[in-house]
């Protein structure tokens, strides 16, 4: 105790601003302020992040490890898109990806609708062979209009002809629906080849050979008057 009431201990020395304690080496912070954390109103260092609350950024065009997330606003590698132009796997083939009829079944579909069309027409035919004339003419050209109706009919009304149904085929459009007449009519167009005088029936064969070597060199089964009629296909089913 010194005389005249003044006590060193309560003024601090060496400049220590006044009110303020001092913070020796491994103290506490100032009130207020977190540990490592700066000063107020000072800025980090231009191209320093900060310790705290960092991620580890993976390297360019690596794959995270089994386990470990994406770090935040990072794409994900595993989303990519399918490169332009190329399908994916499962993508839908012709005629709803149902299995094309081949060349045999096909032949055997047409022989039976042969049978189910030509042996009417024939008891007609050998009734009326006794015509002569105009008639005889006429009746000719129905002989050959006739298998042509049946087909255009059974195909645009019910997807198949006999033939096919009982083998367990039918015709589809080229989007894989029922054909329009117009498209039916088209795809059995070589059928009235037949009309034409002298020379319809030589024509006529011509064609069928044609179409079956067509048919059987192509992979999807479609013969020449099947894209001829824009698309359309015999499949099983």
């Amino acid at each position: 105790m010194t005389s005249g009431g003044y006590d060193p201990n309560q003024y601090p020395q060496g400049g220590q601003p006044y009110g303020q304690q001092p913070n020796p080496a491994g103290g506490q912070p100032p009130y207020g302020q977190e540990p490592g954390q700066q000063p107020y109103g000072q800025q980090q260092p231009y191209g320093q992040s900060d310790p705290y609350n960092q991620q580890p950024q993976q390297p360019y065009g690596q794959q995270p490890q089994f386990g470990q997330q994406q770090p935040y606003g990072q794409p994900d590698p595993y989303g990519q898109q399918q490169p332009y132009g190329q399908q994916g796997f499962g993508a839908p083939g012709l005629g709803g990806g149902a299995q094309p009829g081949d060349l045999w079944m096909r032949l055997g579909a047409r022989i039976i609708d042969a049978l189910i069309i030509g042996i009417p027409s024939a008891i007609i035919y050998a009734v009326l062979n006794s015509a002569s004339g105009t008639l005889a003419f006429l009746w000719s050209m129905i002989m050959w209009a006739l298998p042509f109706g049946y087909f255009v009919f059974m195909e645009s009304q019910q997807g198949a002809t006999l033939g096919k149904k009982l083998l367990g085929m039918r015709v589809v459009a080229p989007g894989g629906g029922l054909l329009d007449p117009a498209t039916s009519a088209k795809r059995n167009l070589f059928m009235l080849a037949g009309i034409i005088p002298c020379l319809g029936w030589i024509v006529s064969i011509g064609l069928q050979i044609y179409i079956a070597v067509t048919i059987e060199q192509d992979p999807n089964k479609q013969g020449w008057h099947d894209k001829f009629a824009g698309g359309s296909q015999v499949v099983k089913g």
